[in-house]
């Protein structure tokens, strides 16, 4: 069984106005911490007012989900938008986001899977293309008119493009290194000036040709704590994984070995910390204070999730500190 944890090394009450003036201060010096997505009820009463989601008296799950990134936004300055990982973002939307934050808040997306995946999982929602290759897989057309453009009418809040790979079996790429070419080609024909950032799920690909193709192009990678992937501290030990001058970026989302559903059923409802994971929270502190010591040369994002210890939020007020 696993003990709640929530206020082991860090303070037992929940400090909303000092986490906001501390993260405030990160992004001064182009540090950007925030979560993987934001609509979560377990975090009433820590980040969100649940009076102002009630409507006859009943707690409005829609108001909810349509305002909450107005409040969010007033404590963190950046957000992963994981929901464009599903579907093609479109101008109505992504409008309606900017809308609710304010100037200085960066969004980061991660890119539709139409271009990253390169052949259709049993999924449900891939319906009847499930078990058939992907004709669109990297296809640097699509993704510029259908993902780019509409991302130009708020560009200015656009922190982060992450092109999320899942995991490739041999009968999709034999080496890694046919990857690494097909992924070289790709980046080659996208247009320039936006920020980019590569998330791969195989670790057997964290090789140097990967790492200098992506800085190459002037393009991150994001280490990422994943079930099947070393554990981002060591993949920040890599020679030559910090491939942007510019950019850096982090999403913690499981501990290493642990599997999504597990944490799920673990973890929910989110509103509380039940498992620390010690070295996630100090590689995510180390990434902070290396962005800033560069003196704003470059960005760095840092992403956590709730599924990593079991509220996202306590687990960045504590790597924060």
């Amino acid at each position: 069984m696993l003990r709640s944890v929530a206020t082991e090394g860090i303070n037992t009450a929940f400090d909303r106005a000092a986490l906001k003036a501390r993260l405030a201060d990160l992004a001064a010096h182009g540090v950007y911490v925030g979560t993987s997505s934001w609509k979560y009820r377990g975090w009433c009463g820590m980040l969100y007012d649940e009076a102002r989601y009630v409507f006859r008296k009943r707690f409005a799950e829609s108001r909810f989900e349509r305002d909450c990134l107005a409040e969010y936004s007033e404590v963190f300055k950046t957000v992963c938008v994981d929901a464009a990982y599903y579907k093609f973002p479109d101008h109505r939307s992504l409008e309606n986001m900017a809308q609710q934050v304010p100037e200085d808040f960066r969004f980061a997306f991660k890119v539709t899977d139409e271009i990253t995946i390169k052949k259709f999982s049993d999924l449900p929602r891939h319906g009847i293309r499930a078990g058939k290759t992907n004709e669109n897989f990297l296809n640097a057309e699509i993704f510029e008119r259908a993902f780019l453009k509409p991302c130009e009418t708020i560009r200015k809040h656009v922190g982060l493009l992450m092109f999320e790979f899942s995991k490739f079996y041999p009968t999709d790429f034999e080496r890694g290194r046919d990857f690494v070419e097909a992924l070289d080609q790709f980046l080659g024909k996208l247009p320039k000036g936006w920020p980019y950032g590569v998330e791969i799920r195989n670790r057997n690909f964290l090789h140097p040709e990967y790492f200098e193709m992506l800085n190459k192009h002037g393009v991150a990678h994001i280490y990422n704590s994943w079930a099947e992937m070393p554990p981002v501290h060591e993949q920040m030990t890599m020679p030559g994984s910090l491939t942007s001058p510019e950019l850096c970026g982090a999403r913690f989302l499981l501990k290493p070995g642990r599997k999504y559903q597990e944490a799920v059923d673990t973890f929910s409802p989110y509103n509380e910390v039940k498992e620390l994971y010690p070295e996630a929270r100090t590689a995510g502190a180390t990434l902070v204070q290396q962005g800033v010591k560069s003196e704003g040369k470059r960005t760095t994002f840092v992403f956590i999730n709730n599924r990593l210890e079991g509220n996202a939020l306590r687990t960045i007020e504590a790597i924060v500190q």
